[in-house]
């Protein structure tokens, strides 16, 4: 085997596309706008209590003070994080007498931070 040269599990040689002159062929990429708004939703998914409020509103819309006794954080704090939340599209917000019962707009946002806690529970 020559030098530099690595084998797979099953005993194969593996070729490298930079020695033999091979190149892969770039991945067509969305436009610039939407990979810019895709960074935007991750980053306001980033933070680990905002991903706890969009686990509990799984079930459907909550107040201010169910989100508060389910996490057991402050009141200003959820309500910060909810701020950075609406402020993404994330969630929505509606008036119920006094109270502003929270909602997620969208069930894909749900599937992307179940994936990801997924794969973080796997390691």
């Amino acid at each position: 085997m020559a030098p530099g040269s690595q084998r797979t599990a099953g005993g194969e040689p593996v070729t490298d596309v930079h020695e033999s002159g091979l190149h892969a062929a770039p991945v067509p990429l969305p436009p610039a706008p939407v990979m810019s708004a895709a960074g935007d939703l991750l980053r306001a998914l980033s933070a680990p209590l905002r991903i706890a409020i969009v686990l509990q509103l799984k079930d459907g819309p909550r107040c201010v003070h169910e989100l508060v006794d389910a996490l057991g954080v402050t009141q200003p704090l959820v309500s910060q994080h909810l701020k950075v939340l609406k402020s993404s599209g994330v969630v929505s917000s509606h008036r119920r007498g006094r109270e502003m019962r929270y909602e997620l707009l969208d069930e894909h946002l749900l599937s992307i931070v179940e994936a990801a806690v997924d794969h973080a529970g796997e390691g």
